[in-house]
């Protein structure tokens, strides 16, 4: 009886960390939205859903600390709770991120329409995705899907880094829209961190999956199922 009730702890903690998950997705998209419409409607969507998602981490931690008192868990199962607990902490810093983002647009409002030389949905969608792949990942248990995540971080990487050389390079030559550029510079931060996030996310499920720490590329290369020594 209390393995059953300890297994359908850890179905409702899944169920709640993908349902967190979603909200910090659909957080960062309407964030970027907002961006490139200047939305102040959107905005306030995304600060009233950072609330939200607060909420959502205050009652995953409380679950997890529930489950891991109720009896010691098998190592997969406690791989798999620390793994959510880590997983929870870096979807509440993509909601921050989000909120970030939401900040710049109010800054914006009462500037000048600006086109802006550097692709932002463009970087926006493949942060989105690489979170989207992470919970997959998390989702299926798989392994090979969030090896995927870690390569698709070195493509949004490069997005910032030609981001920052373009940007700076405007702020050099059209000195009136200083701040402009500075506020597009700190949005493809903030979705660099994101993609941070989100490969931290498919670190955590190698952990809990092949039970291997490929945090700072270590074990990197390890063969699906292969576990660390």
């Amino acid at each position: 009886m209390m393995r059953s009730r300890f297994q359908q702890g850890l179905d409702e903690l899944r169920t709640k960390l993908l349902e967190m998950g979603g909200m910090a997705e659909s957080a960062v998209e309407s964030a970027c939205d907002a961006y490139a419409k200047r939305d102040a409607k959107l905005c306030q969507v995304v600060f009233d859903r950072e609330k939200t998602i607060n909420d959502a981490e205050r009652m995953i931690d409380e679950l997890a600390v529930d489950l891991l008192a109720m009896q010691q868990p098998m190592a997969v199962d406690l791989r798999f709770i620390l793994a959510v607990l880590k997983i929870n902490a870096d979807l509440e810093r993509v909601g921050d991120q989000a909120v970030n983002i939401a900040q710049r647009v109010l800054d914006l409002l009462h500037e000048p329409g600006l086109d802006i030389p550097v692709d932002i949905q463009r970087m926006t969608a493949a942060v989105t995705t690489m979170v989207r792949r992470a919970l997959e990942s998390f989702l299926t248990a798989n392994a090979e899907v969030a090896q995927a995540v870690l390569e698709m971080d070195n493509v949004v990487d490069r997005m910032k880094d030609e981001a920052f050389v373009t940007l700076v390079h405007n702020m050099k030559d059209d000195a009136p829209h200083v701040q402009q550029y500075l506020d597009a510079l700190l949005v493809t931060r903030n979705l660099e961190r994101v993609a941070d996030h989100a490969t931290n996310i498919a670190e955590d499920v190698i952990f809990w999956v092949r039970g291997a720490d490929v945090r700072h590329g270590a074990d990197r290369g390890k063969a699906p199922g292969e576990t660390a020594s």
